[in-house]
């Protein structure tokens, strides 16, 4: 019975404990519109035209995270000395770790809207506690316990 209990608590708690959040897939509406909703960011501060290398997209309920690389069609890397926000301000391209992309959505309505995004991150700026309070479902290995 000591064997038995732990055993069975084990399996009757880890459906709580996983995550709650799932990938949409390529092609889906869903992952267009969470690409459209983060894609002017990335005109603004890269230049247009812009597609994206998904690394993490995570959507649960009205909350979704995105890890991404943006690039130019066909793949062309993106040299952040040769874009628009290295013509306003010329340390853009000095305070970068390369391109990469994150990005916090919030469902408004039908419409998936970025709130926050970061371009060449050193550090995971999302782990902070109020975002971790709101979007939590969809980063929570970053949150700690």
């Amino acid at each position: 019975m000591r064997l038995i209990l732990p055993i069975l608590f084990t399996m009757l708690s880890a459906p709580v404990l996983a995550d709650d959040w799932y990938e949409p897939q390529r092609g889906t509406q869903e992952r267009r519109d969470l690409m459209d909703a983060i894609r002017p960011h990335a005109w603004w501060k890269l230049g247009a035209p812009v597609q994206f290398v998904v690394h993490e997209l995570r959507v649960s309920g009205d909350h979704a995270f995105a890890m991404l690389t943006p690039q130019r069609p066909g793949g062309a890397a993106i040299d952040p000395a040769q874009t628009p926000a290295a013509q306003r301000d010329p340390y853009f391209a000095e305070d970068l770790d390369g391109v990469h992309m994150q990005a916090l959505f919030t469902k408004s309505g039908n419409t998936w809207v970025a709130v926050d995004h970061s371009v060449g991150a050193t550090e995971a700026w999302w782990a902070w506690e109020p975002y971790c309070e709101v979007w939590g479902d969809v980063i929570r290995e970053y949150c700690g316990p």
